[in-house]
């Protein structure tokens, strides 16, 4: 089965002084583990960057924090909305590698994250949360988010890509 992999928004200017820093390093060591594991087998990851209101001299503010793990061979979007699908290529990466499941993890759940699951659902992609891989400034909202979307834990995705 061919997997895509999304990491919504782990930048400095979305995740420091949002989420405390153990959140923030449990949620990387998911995300992290994930990516290496998809890398090994040849699967999609894609890094979305929000870059809304990004200006040259805050530009460094917007890279991506240090503790997520970026490979030469992942993918880079960049979006100035919620919805990582909204007026940018990722629906057609996606079509064009065949991509049938789309983990999605990152930063914030209430609102990117939530968004471009519905932007994937809306097209036709079947999307699941990677659990303990979401982060949001309300602790509520991983709650309510586990409760009512699809989810995946790692242990899982091993044998999905075997299938």
């Amino acid at each position: 089965m061919k997997l895509g992999y999304l990491i919504i928004d782990m930048q400095e200017i979305h995740v420091r002084d949002h989420v405390d820093k153990k959140t923030l390093d449990r949620a990387c060591e998911y995300i992290n583990y994930v990516s290496d594991i998809l890398r090994a087998k040849d699967q999609l990851i894609i890094h979305i960057q929000d870059i809304e209101g990004m200006e040259e001299a805050t530009k460094e503010h917007y890279n991506i924090i240090p503790e997520v793990q970026v490979s030469d061979s992942d993918l880079k979007v960049t979006k100035e909305y919620s919805n990582a699908f909204w007026k940018t290529e990722l629906e057609q990466i996606l079509t064009d590698h065949g991509v049938e499941l789309l983990i999605i993890s990152g930063f914030s759940a209430e609102h990117c994250v939530q968004f471009t699951y519905n932007g994937a659902s809306e097209r036709g992609f079947r999307p699941v949360l990677l659990q303990n891989g979401i982060l949001s400034a309300h602790s509520d909202v991983i709650i309510s988010a586990h409760r009512d979307r699809n989810l995946i834990s790692y242990p899982v995705i091993p044998y999905l890509i075997n299938q």
